[in-house]
């Protein structure tokens, strides 16, 4: 039986990067992990629901991304049109993380119900 390079330990991203990661590496919860000076690689992506609060405005936005960074810096700076470009500058009031898309979509959907307000309203005050 012939092993994966993720199997065997060893992990080449691109003859042209030259990034290598060798052992030893540990699969925990779905994810890749090293150890010491090693990259640490994360095969499943994350998605993160978050709630950005826009003290100028007393606004809330609720959402989820699988890239938060860039996520963030749109609703910031670089989006053009929308909701969030009136309101802006937003602060990350909260953020969780879910290892699945329906998960994350479930906890949106939870927050933005009556209920979920509520209590996000309460963490502003």
């Amino acid at each position: 039986m012939v092993k994966s390079s993720i199997e065997a330990g060893l992990i080449s991203a691109s003859w042209r990067t030259s990034v290598r990661v060798g052992p030893p590496l540990l699969v925990k919860a779905g994810r890749l992990v090293s150890f010491g000076f090693f990259i640490i690689l994360n095969l499943l992506p994350i998605y993160t629901v978050y709630v950005l609060f826009s003290s100028k405005f007393n606004k809330i936005y609720i959402g989820y991304t699988s890239d938060f960074k860039s996520r963030f810096l749109s609703h910031n700076k670089l989006a053009t049109k929308g909701y969030t470009v009136r309101y802006r500058p937003w602060e990350i009031l909260f953020t969780e993380d879910f290892e699945s898309k329906s998960e994350a979509m479930k906890r949106e959907k939870q927050l933005k119900s009556g209920k979920g307000r509520e209590c996000v309203w309460s963490k502003v005050q």
